[in-house]
């Protein structure tokens, strides 16, 4: 009996809490990353791709987005690190920057587009609802993941490929 009631319990606790926080790109076909978005060695244009966000939940003070490629031969490369996005944010612009930008991988506080040395590699855009704001200054990607540390209301991923 008591097993049932953990596991109604648990049930109704993960009910209770909802993620219907989305991030998507109009920019995006079958979540292929077109060249332009990409670095100049694809004859890309080094911009952001333009990202529409939905579902934030009530109660967040900020979001942080990090763009980044677990497939990078040396280990995941840090591509774009920016926080403190208005909570109010309901897309990204093409070529904008929507917050305060992080230390990359290239020790560049900017967009650094994909640039794989070969293969098709998997970039994931990562967006985080915070209950705070991040006082921060220069941060790189780790810097920025322990700040959000006990503040994430929520979470959410778009996964694009390159090339």
């Amino acid at each position: 009996m008591n097993k049932i009631l953990l596991a109604v319990t648990i049930l109704l606790i993960i009910g209770c809490v909802s993620n219907d926080m989305e991030l998507t790109s109009p920019s995006f076909n079958d979540n292929k990353i077109p060249a332009k978005y990409a670095c100049a060695n694809y004859q890309g244009q080094d911009v952001n791709p333009e990202l529409a966000i939905s579902g934030v939940p009530e109660g967040t003070q900020s979001l942080v987005l990090i763009f980044d490629d677990p497939d990078a031969p040396s280990g995941t490369w840090d591509h774009w690190i920016v926080y403190n996005i208005p909570a109010d944010t309901a897309s990204i612009s093409e070529d904008s920057v929507p917050g305060t930008q992080g230390v990359n991988s290239w020790g560049r506080s900017d967009y650094g587009g994909p640039c794989p040395p070969s293969g098709t590699h998997r970039y994931f855009f990562k967006l985080y609802a915070l209950d705070t704001e991040l006082d921060l200054t220069n941060p790189d990607k780790a810097s920025v993941e322990a700040a959000m540390t006990g503040h994430i209301l929520a979470q959410t991923q778009l996964i694009g490929l390159f090339p």
